[in-house]
């Protein structure tokens, strides 16, 4: 498994999630199961077969988890500089089309969401900016057409 690169609050957030899921979530997928199994005849009881997947989709997803934790590197505040763009630095750019600006927190491919305006190092606005200087301009490939960014500032999240 490749490196994930996380920030300090993504490894939390994801020792959190492993800890709900651990916890709580078995909890109640186990009961889900007790009370499936008082409706008599297992063999044919839908109940049952519907907590008994979900009970092995939720091992799953801890164990995918808990071997992303192990493979994490947490990326330090002290690693993120404002003189180029990395993971863990806040970015403002102008999307020189529409004359708008944005502005982005730079994290690995494990946190990112663009709800969030957590956008990944290996999207391509991410690749395209990473390594770049304050007022350099990129052009990054979309599906329509180039966008052109202009990047107006860099700080450490």
């Amino acid at each position: 498994m490749k490196d994930v690169i996380l920030t300090p609050e993504g490894y939390e957030k994801l020792k959190e999630e492993i800890r709900f899921l651990s916890n709580e979530k078995r909890r109640e997928v186990a009961e889900r199961i007790r009370i499936a199994r008082e409706f008599g005849d297992i063999a044919e009881n839908a109940e049952y077969d519907d907590a008994k997947n979900e009970q092995a989709m939720l091992e799953h997803r801890i164990a995918l988890l808990e071997e992303r934790l192990s493979a994490a590197r947490v990326i330090a505040a002290d690693e993120v500089t404002t003189d180029v763009v990395s993971i863990g630095s806040r970015v403002r750019l102008k999307d020189i089309d529409a004359n708008e600006t944005v502005e982005y927190h730079v994290v690995g491919s494990a946190e990112a969401n663009p709800a969030e305006h957590k956008l990944s190092n290996e999207s391509p606005v991410g690749k395209a900016i990473m390594g770049r200087k304050k007022g350099e301009v990129v052009e990054v490939a979309a599906p329509r057409g180039s966008l052109k960014f202009k990047i107006l500032g860099i700080n450490a999240a």
